[in-house]
């Protein structure tokens, strides 16, 4: 596995979620200064410093539940609210989109520019805000400096590496299926024909080489049929900051105004069910979601009592779909939260406690919060 995946993949779910719930927020209504709050808010934490830093570090991948943990407190770093079956259907939509994404590269390297098309988006969210826009500036600069200098090898290991984490992920999305690139059992439909993948060759496949000499020359051809219809490679897409990214992948794909459903495929269930999910937690789980939430900032999930400021944000039509959706989603998928108490494995791990005891949140704190990001839940306060 790349040890250089899990900040793409982060980014590009993140700017997904961003995507979907900017347009939610417009379909329901919600006033101007909730919704920049709620985006603002998100991007915030998203960005935070000390997590970036941590997530930058070569590592492989966390677990999807560990992942799955983060982006349901991230989405609830704001005021906004979502049910069980929302959140489902929002991380559902999120794997989806980038998968297909992640297909659809013609280059392994076009990877970083669907990154890039994520990035600028949501430096379109903050414009308005300096302070988090330097936030999103800085992450940009790492990823520059991470990633450009990498070969088409190294990408292809990342493609590779992303495409495992999601092949088990078969969900049916409207979007998808009525543009006729995803079949009813949830798998894509990639196309066989379009642009070539090499910006220096022409389109010319006609011939495969078959046998070489042992010098190395070519001594034998195999001529086939590729029934398909190619045209030249599109150009090299800018992998600065400010530049043409030349392909849409990474774009928002909601701009237009449709509703978005996501379905269980029969596949899916089926499989779903063969494989259960092991109820007792790993415990390299744990010290995963531990060390997550307490660089996310101690985030605390808020009172649910108090709903004088906050306000619910819903993915589905109608209430009562929303409930149908939570009902009938087989429980070997639906993601269970862990109530993990940190303070045992920060006595058992030095390392982590350090990193813990050097992170602080800007901002006014009372002597009693810093007791608040023990618990996995307590992830959603500080920032």
């Amino acid at each position: 596995m790349s040890s250089r995946t899990l900040p793409l993949l982060f980014i590009n779910l993140g700017g997904e979620m961003l995507y979907i719930l900017d347009q939610r927020l417009r379909a329901q209504n919600i006033p101007a200064d909730k919704a920049k709050k709620v985006m603002n808010d998100i991007i915030t934490t998203m960005f935070n410093k000390k997590f970036l830093e941590e997530l930058f570090k070569p590592q492989e991948l966390y677990s999807k539940k560990a992942l799955r943990t983060v982006f349901d407190r991230l989405a609830h770093a704001s005021i906004m609210r979502l049910n069980q079956a929302s959140m489902d259907k929002l991380y559902d939509l999120m794997t989806m989109a980038f998968k297909y994404q992640v297909l659809l590269c013609p280059r392994p390297k076009d990877i970083l520019l669907v990154s890039f098309n994520h990035m600028d988006a949501i430096k379109d969210f903050v414009k308005d805000t300096p302070s988090i826009l330097g936030q999103v500036d800085e992450t940009y600069q790492q990823l520059i400096e991470m990633y450009t200098p990498m070969c088409s090898g190294e990408f292809q290991l990342i493609r590779q590496t992303l495409l495992i984490f999601f092949q088990d992920m078969h969900i049916r999305v409207s979007i998808f299926l009525k543009d006729k690139v995803q079949n009813s059992n949830g798998r894509f439909v990639l196309p066989i024909s379009g642009p070539c993948a090499s910006w220096n060759t022409s389109p010319r496949l006609d011939k495969v080489p078959l046998m070489f000499s042992c010098t190395g020359e070519e001594v034998n051809r195999l001529k086939f049929t590729n029934g398909g219809n190619y045209a030249a490679a599109t150009r090299e897409g800018s992998f600065e900051i400010f530049g043409d990214r030349v392909t849409k992948l990474g774009t928002n794909m909601y701009s237009v105004s449709r509703p978005v459903e996501t379905h269980m495929s029969g596949t899916s269930k089926s499989s779903a069910q063969k494989t259960k999910v092991n109820a007792a937690p790993n415990p390299l789980a744990k010290e995963e979601l531990n060390l997550l939430a307490k660089l996310m900032g101690r985030l605390e999930e808020p009172n649910p009592g108090n709903t004088d400021s906050g306000f619910r944000v819903n993915l589905f039509a109608t209430d009562e779909e929303e409930e149908e959706a939570l009902i009938s989603r087989p429980d070997e998928l639906s993601y269970g939260v862990l109530k993990i108490q940190a303070t045992k494995d920060l006595q058992a791990n030095a390392e982590l406690a350090k990193i813990m005891g050097e992170f602080t949140v800007s901002g006014d704190q009372s002597p009693s919060a810093s007791s608040k990001g023990d618990d996995l839940l307590a992830m959603m306060d500080g920032l």
